[in-house]
Order: C-alpha cells, then sequence, then structure tokens
C-alpha cells in the first residue's frame, strides 16, 4: 500500500507531455521552461499553450524549473495554486484577456485540499447557515433569503463548473449522481429528518432533495443496516486533481503565469513577498486555505488565529471485482455519507475503486499540516473498518492512503474579503465544503476586484467575520474534545438504540460553533 505522497488522485491524474521552450531563461539563472500539452481539441490546445508561454514564460507540472517572477508589475496576483486560484485566474482571464495576471504556489498545483479531497461538488453551504442567517438578519436584511440565494448560486455553480470541463475539455471523470447521505442508527434518521427540514427552510425545493426509505436507500448503495436515508440532487462526483490540473492547462494557455515552489509570506498594497523575491500587483488575492495563517498581510481571514488546519485522511481500494459491485450496487456512482457524528464521505470512482475518508487525528499541536500527506496506521485502521461496517463480507484491498487538510473558522463558515481601497482580498475556510464553492468565492472576488454590485457580491459570505481561535493549548484540547464526544455520542446511539441526538453530541456540536 502507498502512504502519502500527497494523494492517488495526484499520482494518477495525467501531467501532459512537458516541453522546454527553445532560448526560455529567466530571473531564476537562466532555467529552461516547460509547457504541459493542453489536451483535446475544442479546449485549450497545445498551440495555445505555446503561445501562452512564450508570452508569461508559464510552468505548468514542473517544480524542478519554476518560472521566473515577473518584473513588471501584475493587474491581478493569486496566491495558491489551488481550485480558488486557479478559478479566479480562469475568470479573470476570460474576462479581462489583456490583464497581466500570476499565480504564486508554495509547492504545486494542487498540492493542498484540492489535489487530495474527497470529489464531491457538492450543494453544501460551506458554512453554518443559521449563522450566515443572523449574520444577514444583523445588517438588516432577511436572512433565510440570504441563505436561500446562497443555495441558489450553489447549485448553480456546480452546472457552471460542468459547463466548464465541457468548454475546455477537461476529463474529470465526472459522474452527477447526487449525493446519498445513510443512517444506520435511528438518532442518525432522526437527525436526517431534521436536515431535511432545514434544507427546505434555506432553499432547496422538494425536487433538490428528499427523504428516501430504507429499500429506497439499500437500492441505490447496499449499505448494511441502512435505515434510511437522505438524497440531494446536483451532487457530482469528481476526480479532483484531474479538475485541478486541467484548470491550470486552461489558464496558462489563455496567458497566466504559474510560478510554482514560491511561497509568500506576507501580502501589501500593491506587493507580495516570495522566498524568491517581491511580486508586484495592482490587486493581490490570498487563496491559499488552511494554509492562510502562514501569510501575514493587512486583510481579514490572514494570520496564524484565522483559521486551523483540520486533518481529513483517505484511503482508496484496488479496483474492486464485478461480482462485488453487483452486491453493492451504487451504479450511479453517488457521492455517499453517513449520518454518524464522526462521519465518513465515499465516492465510487469511474475506475471501480472505492475511495473514503474520515477525519482521523484531527487536529495538529500549533496548527501543524501534514506535508506530503502520510497517514498513521491507527486512523487506517478506522476508515478500513468503516467500509468494512458499511459493507461486510467483501474484500478490500487498499491500494493508497494520504491526509491533507481543510481549513476550518472559529464559526465554521466561509469568509470572502476585498478591500476596494487597498486592493487585497482573501478567501478562507470552506470547511471541506469547497470544491464547488471555490468556483462561486472566485466569481465573487473578480466582482468585487471589478468594483460590480452582483447577487454574487450580496451572498452572506462577503465580509464575514468569524472570529478567532482561542491561542494554544487551549484549541487543541477544544478540537480534540469535540472529537472526543461525537466518538462516544456515536458507540452511546448504535449501543442504547437511541432515537435521540445524544445529548454529548449536543455539547460537542454547541461547544465548535457547529450547531445550526
Amino acid at each position: 500500500m502507498r502512504n502519502g505522497e500527497i494523494s492517488h488522485w495526484m499520482a494518477e491524474a495525467p501531467r501532459s507531455s512537458v516541453r522546454p521552450i527553445p532560448g526560455a531563461g529567466g530571473a531564476d539563472g537562466g532555467a529552461d521552461e516547460a509547457v504541459s500539452g493542453l489536451g483535446p481539441p475544442g479546449g485549450a490546445s497545445e498551440a495555445g499553450a505555446d503561445a501562452a508561454a512564450s508570452r508569461t514564460g508559464a510552468s505548468v507540472f514542473d517544480r524542478s524549473a519554476p518560472a521566473p517572477l515577473p518584473q513588471e508589475a501584475q493587474d491581478l496576483v493569486i496566491v495558491g495554486g489551488g481550485l480558488t486560484g486557479l478559478w479566479l485566474a480562469y475568470y479573470a482571464a476570460l474576462e479581462h484577456p489583456d490583464w497581466a495576471i500570476t499565480i504564486l504556489e508554495a509547492k504545486e498545483v494542487g498540492y493542498g485540499a484540492s489535489g487530495r479531497n474527497g470529489g464531491w461538488l457538492s450543494t453544501l453551504i460551506p458554512g453554518n447557515r443559521a449563522v450566515y442567517a443572523r449574520a444577514a438578519e444583523k445588517a438588516g436584511e432577511d436572512g433565510i433569503a440570504a441563505v436561500s440565494a446562497f443555495q441558489l448560486a450553489l447549485f448553480t455553480t456546480i452546472e457552471d463548473t460542468l459547463a466548464v470541463l465541457r468548454r475546455e475539455g477537461i476529463d474529470a471523470r465526472h459522474a452527477q449522481g447526487g449525493n446519498l447521505t445513510v443512517a444506520q442508527t435511528r438518532a442518525g434518521l432522526e437527525r436526517l429528518r431534521a436536515a431535511y427540514d432545514a434544507d427546505l427552510k434555506y432553499g432547496y425545493s422538494p425536487e433538490d432533495v428528499r427523504l428516501l426509505s430504507a429499500e429506497e436507500t439499500r437500492a441505490r448503495v447496499n449499505v448494511s443496516g441502512a435505515l434510511g436515508g437522505l438524497f440531494h440532487e446536483h451532487t457530482t462526483a469528481i476526480d479532483p486533481a484531474r479538475l485541478t490540473r486541467g484548470l491550470a492547462r486552461a489558464v496558462a494557455a489563455r496567458g497566466v503565469r504559474i510560478c510554482e515552489v514560491t511561497r509568500v509570506s506576507r501580502i501589501d498594497p500593491g506587493m507580495a513577498l516570495t522566498q524568491r523575491g517581491p511580486v508586484q500587483g495592482r490587486a493581490i488575492i490570498s487563496c491559499a486555505e488552511a494554509y492562510s495563517g502562514r501569510i501575514a498581510g493587512p486583510v481579514p481571514g490572514l494570520g496564524p488565529r484565522s483559521l486551523i488546519p483540520v486533518n481529513s485522511a483517505m484511503i482508496i481500494t484496488e479496483p474492486l471485482p464485478d461480482s462485488t459491485w453487483e452486491q453493492i450496487g451504487w451504479t450511479e456512482r453517488e457521492c455517499l455519507n453517513d449520518a454518524a457524528h464522526g462521519f465518513i464521505y465515499a465516492q465510487r470512482t469511474a475506475d471501480g475503486r472505492i475511495a473514503i475518508g474520515g477525519r482521523g487525528a484531527p487536529y495538529a499541536f500549533g496548527s501543524g499540516t501534514p506535508g506530503d500527506g502520510a497517514v498513521d496506521p491507527a486512523t487506517i485502521t478506522r476508515l478500513r473498518q468503516k467500509l468494512q461496517s458499511l459493507f461486510p463480507g467483501h474484500d478490500f484491498p487498499i491500494a493508497h492512503s494520504w491526509r491533507g487538510v481543510i481549513g476550518v473558522t472559529r464559526d465554521w463558515c466561509t469568509g470572502v474579503h476585498f478591500d476596494s481601497r487597498t486592493r487585497l482580498g482573501a478567501v478562507r475556510g470552506y470547511a471541506g465544503h469547497g470544491v464547488a464553492a471555490t468556483q462561486l468565492a472566485a466569481r465573487t472576488l473578480l466582482d468585487r476586484i471589478d468594483g460590480k454590485s452582483t447577487v454574487r457580491t450580496s451572498l452572506p459570505w462577503n465580509d464575514h467575520d468569524s472570529g478567532t481561535w482561542e491561542p494554544e493549548p487551549v484549541r487543541w484540547l477544544g478540537v480534540h474534545g469535540m472529537y472526543r464526544l461525537f466518538g462516544l455520542a456515536d458507540r452511546w446511539e448504535e449501543s442504547r438504540g437511541a432515537e435521540q441526538t445524544s445529548l454529548l453530541a449536543r455539547f460537542g456540536s454547541r461547544l465548535a460553533g457547529m450547531h445550526e
């Protein structure tokens, strides 16, 4: 079994051909530059990539020879080569083809959560809906209407993302099979009923979400002991690294410079400071998500206590035989999770594997991050056991394990920030629900950079103040205490056959600011 080295997705996603550009050299000592071939006709072409590379010296997927830093001021500088930064570059290049745009990435495109996640283009709002509603009401708005508008924008975002994949010829091995949440306890089933009511309150229609009986649930995915389910339309399973790298090729073809191995330590008006030197920009946006705490600057959302990096681990099986799939079902490739407090998330991949993830060891003291993603044996064992409990009696050989970190703010809500005076901005805190939301956040930021007033700029995550996390060791104790309470609550509910959510879980949820 392979362990770490970023993720299975990143190891398997095509990097395309990387070709030196004759005569290219630059500020980093004359290293040859490179550009990827850009996929099938109708998408970003190889000829387009060559032309873009000639203009910008763009380097895609070549950490050994990063592109030189631009010497002239850029119209837009983006910190972070994950999905938020790539979407921002994509739409900025489309709407402003004359702009000089540079992405500064500390490691390589997709190194963070964008290349390690569970692969859900999800309808779930990246935050606590009740918190957003209260914030809107405090500003004199209708809170439920504000959150409902947010929800509708996410529905549109998923369809927009799929349209971009078609337009750019990006094969992300996606399937729009929806999201199935399964209850295996009576208390979990009660939580699904409450979630259904809340969904209808906050913008879903009865066509978007529905409760399923035990039989309807098992007809979709034959989960052992399933008592019922909650099914959300629109959610799409996707290979996140194929999405991320495909998007990087598309932006490079449009002239965006991608400087990998370029770590930003601070942003100020007009300037981003990196270990390779300064980069000037008329607008500078931080899209570093769980790594935002490592960046300083006069913009909300940065600094060591603005958010914490929470670990999430995954395992993926070898391709499973047809006989196993005949018994499990899962023919629509629904994104699968459960109603437990210590929940899991999973998908059936296009090549017949099961990828399943969960929190594992949730938080490292001092906001540590997992490097290239090696997972401890205990977490691998727990994920394997969970897989066996969902589908007992089957053999699941594990091919790869890895972990990454999600960015979590103190109230578990994303904030999108831009200061029109300083031309600095930041977005962070998707809390594990960012694969779809990154596109919406990027377009929101671009609207604000352009000074537009749109539906996106009125959504309640704009300039949302999440507060700050407590100092250590309080936050370490709090996070670990919360997850310990959730684990105890799951065991209590299962062993007692409880019909109501455990008081331990209710306390843990309120302690963390997750209660909705």
